[in-house]
């Protein structure tokens, strides 16, 4: 039977968790429709409650705190990506598995199920009324072998109220389970008694939670380029040598205030490509992939000084240098001024080592050669001789999986898949290819840069 006033209590909770959804950081990338089902299941909860009795003999039934739990996580500072929430995941030739969520979980995609159950509550087999434990996780291991675009690296299972030993030692010796670190706060919230009326919101701690974690492969992230062969490619724009000459006064003390931020360049010589293996990489935490929006926002003109001088040009002018692109140009100006955008990829740069696809080099070479002037010439040429390492074509298994289409096209594939295969965010200003990934329901690792275009500064 409900205690008096539970409904109530249930109630502050569904309005506490829908705040707390509103409120998730912006870290998380999380998709519009996820948290839109968040949102929903939350006020679906509230409003079963709103239509029960506190008196009522019927014993109350909440799926609140499983929602709890879901918020707890994506809080988490290393969760990023989330690109479906509580959910099936819909298959051709499987039945349809449900996984709460699906994200980037430490640069790695994850599948995540949480268990807000206590602990004798949760069955190994097959039941009357459930499936079983084990049953559920063979549906779902097999799902994640087989749907190869939305392939996880690991499925982690989140028991917010812990497990009993026979079930532990059954997951640690079917599945080769392993106990996982969140690295957590062990409080979230939670609420106190009612008094006087009043409903006092209090943390809510997870010390009896286990965590596991599941490997569905030793390594999901394969590789598609033909002319891998985990050497290193050179760097340079080699018809625009940097010489010594160049200075702050020269370069900008805004650019050179990032790069200098930012891990340099290995400097490894082509006499050593055949020795240099690319695979310490794997292990470095502080890589950042650059598509060629986030190179020409670097080095462009408008990010470099030059909008006063564009501003102090007449208009004739800068309609006959820059044609149709006038407006796209003036708009960015208009955004500078408003927000540096050297200051806003600075936090996103401070620490990290730049990599970038020997496609994105090509092109990047190619646009600066035609499109800049001698300063962004300079820039560029900093960049990618001290700054950023030149990595070959390669693109995940996962991304590679993806069908080719006109909103997913193979040039885009290659490039994000190459960030996703070193688990690296990709930076770029490309936000229709990430909605377009997002929408098959795969989560991929990105941080978005405001466009800027060469100038001919």
């Amino acid at each position: 039977m409900a205690e008096p006033d539970a409904v109530e209590l249930a109630k502050q909770r569904c309005r506490a968790v829908m705040d707390m959804i509103e409120a998730l950081p912006t870290s998380t990338n999380i998709t519009v429709s996820s948290s839109r089902t968040l949102h929903k299941l939350a006020l679906r909860e509230l409003n079963f409650l709103s239509r029960c009795s506190s008196s009522s003999s019927t014993p109350l039934s909440l799926n609140i705190g499983h929602l709890e739990a879901i918020v707890h996580i994506l809080q988490h500072p290393s969760v990023a990506g989330i690109s479906r929430v509580c959910k099936p995941i819909p298959s051709s030739c499987l039945k349809a598995v449900y996984v709460d969520i699906i994200c980037t979980l430490n640069r790695n995609p994850v599948w995540i199920i949480v268990s807000d159950r206590k602990p004798r509550y949760i069955s190994w087999h097959r039941g009357h009324r459930s499936k079983g434990l084990k049953s559920r996780l063979e549906e779902v291991v097999d799902a994640a072998r087989s749907l190869q675009a939305l392939e996880p690296c690991s499925i982690i299972l989140f028991f917010s109220h812990g497990l009993d030993q026979f079930i532990l030692e059954r997951l640690r010796d079917e599945f080769r389970a392993t106990e996982f670190n969140f690295n957590f706060s062990d409080m979230d919230f939670d609420f106190s008694e009612i008094d006087d009326d009043w409903v006092n919101v209090l943390p809510r701690r997870y010390k009896e939670a286990c965590v596991l974690e599941i490997k569905v492969n030793d390594r999901n992230c394969g590789i598609t380029s033909s002319n891998f062969n985990s050497k290193l490619c050179s760097t340079g724009v080699d018809e625009l040598e940097i010489l010594d000459k160049y200075v702050e006064r020269d370069l900008g003390v805004p650019f050179c205030s990032v790069v200098k931020a930012m891990k340099p360049n290995p400097m490894i010589g082509i006499e050593d490509l055949e020795s240099t293996s690319l695979e310490h990489l794997l292990d470095d935490t502080d890589l950042i992939n650059f598509d060629t929006t986030a190179l020409i926002a670097l080095v462009s003109g408008i990010s470099n000084g030059c909008v006063a001088k564009l501003l102090a040009t007449p208009e004739d002018e800068l309609k006959q240098k820059y044609k149709s692109n006038y407006d796209f140009v003036i708009d960015q100006v208009m955004s500078e001024i408003q927000k540096p955008i050297l200051v806003e990829l600075s936090s996103f740069l401070s620490g990290k080592r730049g990599i970038i696809c020997q496609s994105v080099h090509s092109e990047f070479k190619e646009l600066v050669t035609m499109c800049g002037g001698p300063y962004e010439k300079s820039r560029a040429n900093y960049l990618l001789k001290h700054i950023i390492m030149v990595v070959p074509d390669m693109a995940s298994k996962r991304m590679m999986c993806l069908p080719t289409t006109r909103k997913l096209a193979l040039k885009n594939k290659i490039v994000f898949g190459t960030g996703d295969y070193w688990n690296a965010p990709t930076l770029t200003a490309n936000m229709s290819f990430v909605r377009a990934v997002s929408q098959t329901g795969m989560s991929l690792l990105t941080l978005e840069h405001r466009p800027r275009a060469l100038t001919g500064d």
